[in-house]
Parts: C-alpha cells; structure tokens; sequence
C-alpha cells in the first residue's frame, strides 16, 4: 500500500534541487523540515515547497532525528560530513537519501554499508543525471544486444569554475570538498558511463591544476580498460570557454552521443547513428519499446518511493556507489603514483583508507 512521505532536507543550498524532485512528486513525498545552519537560507528555500506544512530547524540534532513522523532524512551537506550524517540517521531508524560524493574513501562506505545492514534503513546515494530519457534508449539498445558490442567511449566534463566559484572556502580543499574535478564535476557521466558500459578492469590518469589556485585538481584525464574489454577515455577540465557534458559511445552497429544540458547529459537530445549496413529503419525498430519515465531527480525520488513500498533495492544502491568510489580511487592513485591500477581494490590497497 502507497503512502506519502514525509521529508526533512538537511541542507538549503544543493537541497534546492531535491526539492524540485520532492515537488514533482506531490501524491508521494512531503517536504515536513528544512534544516539548515543559515535559517534565511532556509525560509528562502521553504518558498519554494509545493505541498505541505513545512518547518524550518537551525540544528541537525537528536529531537529532529527522534521525531516519529520523519520518514526520510535528505543529507544536501558539503562531502567531508556525509558519513556522521549518514550514521546518525540510519541509526535513529530513519531511511536516507544522501548527495554526491556518498563519503570519502572505500573503508568508510564499507563501514557505512555495515549500519545499513545493522540497521536494516535504506540509503540511496544521489546520481540523478543518469535519469534520463536519451540514457535509457541507448540502455535499451545496448541491453537488446542491437547495439552490438562497444567498442570505444568518450566522457567529456568540460566546465568553467573560476574565483566565485571557489569563494565558497570549503570548495577547492582536500579536507573538504575530498576531491577536484574528478570528485565534484565529473562523478555524474562517469556514473552514466558506468551503469550503461558496466564495469572498469584497469585506470590510468593524470592530474593537474592549470586554472585555479586551490587544493585539488581542475583538469584531469584518464584510460579506462572496461571489463567488456572496449576502452573509455576520460577529460576533464574547469577551464572551457563553454560547456559541455557528452558521452560518446561507439558500437558495432550504432553510434550514440548525448547532447544534453551540463546538468542533465542524460536526458534528449540523443543522436543514435546506425552504421551501414543498417538503415534508419532498422534502428527506429531497434529503440522501440526503450523506457520513457520522468527524469532527474523526480525520477530518482518516484522510484525511491516506489523501492520502499515495495521492499525493494532502491534505484541507486550503496554498491553502485562504492563503484563510483573505487573508480575516483583508481583515478587518484594512478595520477599520484603512475601506475596502473586493476580493480577491484580490496582492503588491503595503500589507498583504501582515502585517497
């Protein structure tokens, strides 16, 4: 049996867009508490709640976590706090929703995936950009085997940060943020990538900051080996004139590329290109029947509501999470040490405690 909800946000800056996602699903989610430490930031966010009666707290504290009619805590914190917020939650018995990254090392989801266990709550990490209507006809062709096998693929993050961007002080710090360009910017189509191609076997990177004076890196690249045996290379850069988030995917009988926003490479417009023999035709045959669902974060939400009613794996799980992780892993240590690195990373890998 459905039912609705009941939400608190803990955070009013990237909360902002959990908020829209919660909006768009008004029959299934309530917006009950928004908590942050800037209560004007706070009320400026609660305008822009739909349904509900709506609270707003200055403390993430034990009263709000003890209260019995908050289903789900919304964790829109910077990164370094995620895993003590996390905790506590699952542990006063509170489902969680939780930002990207999800923590900050490979021991410390393991830890977190053990009060999941413990617990028996659910935790979905956020990766909202891999809703999309223009992912999911390229999923279909690849999971139908019409696409054939893959051959090479492209991810390009190439943004523009600059000084207003870092004048948030945590922003650019390893103590922080946890991570550059690599962590915070290009997360989101490496998670693509990955959910659409399936698993990485090897990495090699490199790293530098060439555009701002911070802590972490600003432009980045790296080869993957993928466990299909086809190859993915990676850019990244805060330093572009203009922007753009594209996966290139070349295949055996097709060729896809996302044209999507920065913030949504995911979704239409997708060209799929058939490679002769093939026609037009027998493409238009081959996405028939691909999934059209709403996308980004209110589709995300939909089927977290739906995974809880249902008892079911939510629609991003802690293990695709720790994937992510161990790839951001892999990438760090082969640009700090210039090796190669095979995945998986066990416990006893020198970066498994952070990288």
């Amino acid at each position: 049996m459905s039912r609705r909800l009941r939400v608190a946000v803990i955070g009013a800056g990237i909360g902002a867009r959990h908020v829209d996602g919660f909006n768009a699903n008004p029959d299934l989610f309530e917006v009950a508490v928004i908590c942050d430490r800037d209560l004007a930031r706070a009320a400026a966010l609660a305008k822009a709640v739909t349904a509900g009666t709506l609270e707003l707290h200055g403390d993430y504290d034990d009263a709000l976590l003890a209260r019995a009619d908050i289903d789900i805590i919304d964790i829109c914190l910077p990164p370094f706090l995620h895993a003590e917020a996390i905790t506590r939650a699952l542990r006063a018995g509170k489902d969680v929703i939780c930002e990207k990254p999800l923590v900050g090392s490979l021991a410390e989801v393991d830890a977190i995936e053990a009060v999941v266990r413990e617990t028996g709550r659910v935790l979905m990490p956020v990766f909202q950009v891999r809703f999309g209507n223009g992912l999911a006809r390229a999923k279909h062709l690849i999971q139908t085997g019409a696409a054939g096998r893959v051959f090479l693929t492209t991810a390009q993050t190439h943004w523009s940060r600059g000084a207003d961007y870092y004048a948030i002080k945590w922003r650019g710090t390893r103590a922080y943020e946890l991570g550059g360009a690599f962590l915070g910017h290009a997360i989101h189509i490496h998670d693509m990538l990955t959910s659409l191609i399936g698993p990485v076997r090897r990495v090699s990177a490199m790293t530098a900051i060439r555009v701002n004076p911070i802590e972490t890196e600003d432009c980045g690249g790296a080869t993957l080996e993928m466990a299909d045996g086809s190859i993915a290379v990676l850019s990244v850069t805060l330093g572009s004139a203009d922007e753009i988030s594209r996966l290139r995917v070349m295949c055996e009988n097709v060729t896809m590329e996302g044209h999507g926003e920065v913030y949504a490479s995911s979704k239409e417009p997708w060209e799929f290109t058939p490679k002769a023999p093939k026609d037009q035709a027998w493409l238009d045959a081959a996405l028939a029947g691909a999934p059209v669902h709403k996308e980004g974060f209110a589709r995300q939400f939909e089927a977290f509501h739906a995974a809880l009613m249902a008892g079911t794996p939510p629609p991003v799980t802690v293990a695709e999470a720790r994937a992510s992780l161990e790839l951001i892993t892999a990438i760090y240590h082969s640009a700090r040490t210039g090796e190669r690195v095979a995945l998986p990373l066990e416990a006893d890998h020198p970066a498994y405690r952070g990288w």
